[in-house]
């Protein structure tokens, strides 16, 4: 009798471990993966680009008023619908910027890029809606690596719209820097000429341990696995295989890698190792005084200048 009772409560303390598991398991992937969502917010978002980079205004003011400023879907293979802002240059030109941006943000968030590269540099600008965000659909954000497999699919559709001689940059920030990294490891069209990353994480798995111990003070052990489980069921992938570090391994493309030196939320360190990871040619800017993707927003004349000597080598 003892023995059956106290398999009996093995059992209730199992079946309550693996429930709290779960359940922690899932609110870890609703926090992390279905947030709030400022990018959703498009007049909102678009007020705060005009107040926090003010040079944008003229800009933008322009490309609205004369119907410049266009947008554009595609459906992905799994059926989701995805949008996309695009811009062509003052005049015919090969020179081209794929725009990607982070987490919980979207294209209209990253328009002080798009600001940079249409006006200051005069190249086409394609600016897309990750999924979860802006006019895209899908129920979760993705972390950059199923985002990868949509931005191959922009890529490939970007010569229809700016011509077949296309040369072009990926350009990335934040979780769109490691969409970038992780995009850069991908069979790409040879008019794909570089990338730059601007403070992107190694992997998820990395990143999301990071934030588990420090929001929440918990190991990585046992809560992450189980996480990453659900997230495979759910989205068909995984935190240990959406690396950066791993695609630029693969990479032999020319990629700059810019990293703020008091970024604490994807941590420093991190750009040294996706740096190492790659193979030449690649650069890399350690920026002065800048914690996590503001450094444009402190440095956008010498953020430009980099950027154009950098992309001049191997955009013509």
């Amino acid at each position: 009798m003892k023995h059956k009772k106290l398999i009996i409560s093995l059992t209730v303390i199992v079946v309550i471990i693996v429930g709290g598991l779960i359940g922690g398991s899932l609110y870890m992937i609703d926090y992390s993966l279905r947030p709030e969502n400022r990018g959703k917010d498009l007049a909102g978002s678009e007020a705060y680009m005009r107040e926090t980079y003010p040079q944008i205004n003229g800009w933008l003011d322009s490309l609205q008023g004369n119907q410049l400023l266009k947008d554009t879907f595609i459906t992905a293979k799994d059926g989701i619908k995805l949008h996309a802002y695009y811009a062509y240059a003052s005049h015919p030109t090969k020179k081209t910027a794929v725009i990607v941006h982070g987490y919980t943000d979207s294209a209209i968030r990253m328009f002080h890029i798009g600001y940079m590269y249409n006006q200051s540099l005069d190249y086409n600008i394609i600016v897309p809606d990750l999924r979860y965000t802006g006019l895209s659909g899908g129920d979760a954000i993705q972390m950059g690596w199923l985002d990868r497999l949509d931005v191959k699919e922009w890529i490939n559709l970007t010569p229809g719209i700016f011509g077949d001689s296309i040369q072009a940059v990926v350009h990335g920030i934040s979780m769109g820097a490691a969409t970038t990294m992780m995009t850069s490891g991908e069979v790409l069209p040879e008019y794909i000429r570089c990338f730059v990353e601007d403070c992107g994480y190694t992997s998820v798995w990395e990143q999301f341990k990071k934030e588990l111990k420090e929001q929440f003070n918990l190991p990585a052990f046992p809560l992450l696995y189980t996480a990453s489980w659900i997230c495979e069921i759910q989205n068909g992938w995984n935190f240990h295989e959406a690396s950066a570090i791993e695609q630029v391994k693969k990479c032999d493309k020319p990629m700059f890698f810019i990293h703020g030196d008091k970024d604490d939320f994807v941590p420093t360190y991190m750009v040294n190792e996706v740096y190492a990871a790659k193979s030449e040619p690649k650069e890399i800017w350690l920026v002065p005084e800048t914690d996590h993707a503001t450094s444009y927003k402190n440095y956008p004349e010498e953020y430009t200048k980099r950027i154009k000597a950098f992309t001049d080598k191997y955009i013509d």
